[in-house]
């Protein structure tokens, strides 16, 4: 079983991905990110969804032996979180483009363009997590001085999310109806 993560440079997949043969590639964004916006010919296979039974089964059916397997996101943390949770569990070398989506694009690649217009998980955490710091704020202001403790509880998750660098928010939005539409 393959036990290291590696990562490769937008640039470089970019450069074997011209070589003729497409290379099995993972998205592991939410599926309405994907169809918004996906590389050509990924699967895509939610981090909060992906299990090594069914990444196992999927390369069983489109890959050679030892054949390396891509994993992407929009920018590389979700890619990386899916490597560790795959890396012992697969016979396939497992490689990280870092920089996932976005560095992609920085290094020319033309991405597939769907209709929907779905934000990214990262800005909805950022947006869901402003929200609801200034909603505490002004509840505790007009209301009652117990609601800065909305404040402070989303402040902590924050904190927590860096520390361990693990976002319960990300993952409940991830599960949210507009995240999984197709």
């Amino acid at each position: 079983m393959s036990q290291a993560i590696k990562t490769i440079s937008a640039a470089d997949f970019l450069g074997q991905s011209q070589t003729g043969k497409t290379p099995l590639v993972i998205d592991v964004r939410t599926r309405a990110e994907v169809t918004n916006e996906s590389f050509e010919g990924c699967m895509n296979m939610p981090l909060h969804k992906l299990k090594a039974e069914q990444v196992n089964a999927y390369l069983q059916q489109n890959a050679q032996q030892n054949e390396p397997v891509y994993l992407l996101c929009g920018s590389g943390k979700r890619a990386i979180a899916a490597a560790e949770k795959l890396a012992h569990e697969l016979s396939h070398p497992v490689w990280v483009i870092e920089g996932g989506i976005q560095a992609l694009k920085q290094a020319g690649c033309v991405l597939k363009q769907g209709k929907s217009k779905v934000i990214s998980l990262e800005r909805q955490v950022r947006i869901a997590a402003g929200s609801l710091v200034l909603l505490g704020v002004l509840l505790g202001f007009f209301v009652a001085p117990g609601f800065y403790g909305l404040s402070a509880f989303v402040g902590a998750g924050l904190i927590f999310a860096g520390v361990s660098d693990t976002c319960m928010m990300g993952m409940l939005l991830a599960r949210m109806p507009w995240n999984s539409a197709s």
